[in-house]
């Protein structure tokens, strides 16, 4: 967040940012929903949806974000 003269808090306009900039900041303001939301609306069509079952353990979850973020799957 920005501060203003007189010590007044002013949030980053999030539509001149680029993707990269929101991401880096959604990850520096993990609480600022309105931030997070705009992140996810500006994710690409394109981008494929993967649902996972409610019984997947954090372990497990981890272990498949992992090899994601790897290329592994």
């Amino acid at each position: 967040m920005l501060m203003e003269p007189g010590g007044l808090l002013m949030k980053p306009n999030f539509e001149t940012m680029t993707r990269q900039e929101l991401k880096a900041y959604v990850l520096t303001h993990r609480d600022d929903r309105e931030a997070i939301d705009l992140l996810m609306n500006r994710r690409s069509p394109d981008s494929e949806a993967v649902c996972y079952e409610a019984s997947t353990s954090f372990e497990q979850t981890k272990e498949i974000l992992q090899k994601k973020i790897q290329g592994k799957l």
